[in-house]
């Protein structure tokens, strides 16, 4: 389990989080939702240990990420995919160069074992046939055509999905995901709920996701934190916040409920 406990972060004068208390259960997928700017991939990068907390705690493991060592951090990192806004893939790199660019800066070199991953993650995203497949013709014919494309190939569904393959690699603990459905259509983005919905289940991984989009909250979320001026306004199912009668999550939800989707 993920544990925040008092967490407090400013940048000069400008106070980000202001005693953020909460818990990530394992398992379960949670949303992180508030306005632009509340702190919410503030809080996400002290999860990963990419900031450290003025004040407070941030434990993973069972463990205070502020007492973890270089060598503590870069391995618990290991446990951790990341899903970056609008895919972050690389133009100058093939589908699979993508993909496996991890396991490569890590020094992996095994071109078999390389591709192997490659095959793995495609087909857990649903763009490759079923894994099981593999080895045989038809598979290696479409594993061979979509490994040697480039992000400019592909549609923006499809560059989602070599991003979150990318998180896959080395069958992390974690996934989290910043905007997963950010400027897709509403039918491409409920396939990326469905892809996310997915990968919780058949790879039993802990997912956090940040979103504005609450028609992917109501779709995805197992437990919902929502932030509102540097702390959490929110923390629980997604019944109980529909259920809300905060005045401050009322107005939230009746703002973004009626946004236009693109």
């Amino acid at each position: 389990m993920i544990e925040l406990r008092d967490v407090k972060k400013a940048f000069g004068t400008k106070v980000v989080l202001n005693g953020v208390t909460c818990k990530i259960p394992n398992g379960k997928t949670t949303c992180i939702i508030g306005r632009s700017g509340c702190g919410k991939s503030v809080l996400l990068k002290h999860i990963v240990g990419l900031l450290r907390a003025d004040s407070g705690v941030v434990c993973i493991y069972g463990r205070e990420l502020e007492s973890m060592t270089k060598d503590d951090l870069f391995t618990m990192r290991q446990s951790i995919g990341y899903v970056f806004q609008g895919a972050a893939l690389f133009d100058s790199l093939s589908v699979f160069e993508n993909v496996v660019i991890g396991l490569v800066e890590h020094g992996v070199s095994d071109k078999e074992l390389l591709a192997d991953e490659g095959r793995r993650v495609l087909s857990a995203v649903g763009l490759l046939p079923d894994y099981s497949q593999k080895g045989t013709a038809d598979y290696e014919r479409e594993f061979s055509i979509l490994a040697s494309k480039r992000p400019s190939d592909l549609s923006g569904g499809m560059r989602k999905r070599v991003g979150v393959a990318r998180a896959l690699v080395g069958k992390p603990a974690y996934i989290f995901y910043d905007e997963p459905t950010t400027g897709l259509d509403p039918v491409t983005s409920q396939q990326i709920d469905d892809l996310l919905k997915h990968v919780a289940m058949s790879l039993d991984v802990t997912s956090v996701v940040i979103t504005h989009d609450m028609f992917s909250v109501y779709n995805i979320a197992d437990h919902v934190i929502m932030l509102h001026e540097g702390k959490v306004q929110f923390d629980g199912t997604v019944e109980q916040l529909r259920a809300s009668t905060d005045p401050v999550v009322a107005e939230f939800l009746e703002r973004f409920e009626h946004t236009p989707t693109l």
